[in-house]
């Protein structure tokens, strides 16, 4: 698409395509934190059952009203353990992920749009870095070190008209 379209085209095709994957990205983290939300409400009510199934036993032998009674606390405890437990917590997790697949979308959003723009590619790479978040963004001289270690260069070749004269070779003495 470089040569294609200008740079702000490219700049608002690549938003608009980050900003759809995230939220379809989202959907399930949506569903997930809704379960979450719901468990401590169906906690009580379990509690609630357990409490009139226990009323229909009063009367009778204590151990009874008893297993009733706890059946109802851990209908409750059920509900509050895997909310804040367990589905909250892998939401949360999906959640996290999600921003952090887009934050590297927007990292690459940010050289590639700067690259269309006309920067030097060296430049795009640093476009690129300052897009990166402070607690995850190396220092410059980390990427230069980065890039002299990692970069595939290719050897330039001498222009037609610079290639230097070689020495003529020395005639031996007699």
């Amino acid at each position: 698409m470089i040569g294609v379209a200008n740079a702000e085209e490219l700049d608002r095709l690549m938003d608009l395509d980050i900003d759809v994957q995230k939220r379809s990205d989202q959907e399930p983290a949506d569903a997930l934190a809704a379960i979450a939300d719901a468990l401590p409400g169906l906690g009580i009510v379990a509690a609630v059952l357990g409490v009139v199934i226990t009323m229909s036993s009063i009367g009778g032998a204590p151990e009874t009203i008893g297993q009733k009674v706890a059946a109802a606390l851990v209908g409750t405890f059920l509900g509050i353990l895997l909310c804040y437990g367990v589905v909250g917590p892998l939401a949360a997790r999906l959640e996290a992920n999600i921003e952090e697949r887009s934050q590297f979308f927007q990292v690459l959003r940010a050289a590639v749009t700067a690259y269309a723009r006309g920067a030097a590619p060296i430049l795009a790479v640093e476009y690129a870095r300052r897009s990166i978040p402070v607690e995850f963004r190396p220092t410059f001289i980390e990427l230069e070190a980065a890039i002299r270690r990692d970069a595939k260069i290719p050897a330039m070749s001498e222009p037609a008209g610079l290639k230097t004269a070689k020495p003529a070779p020395v005639a031996a003495a007699s």
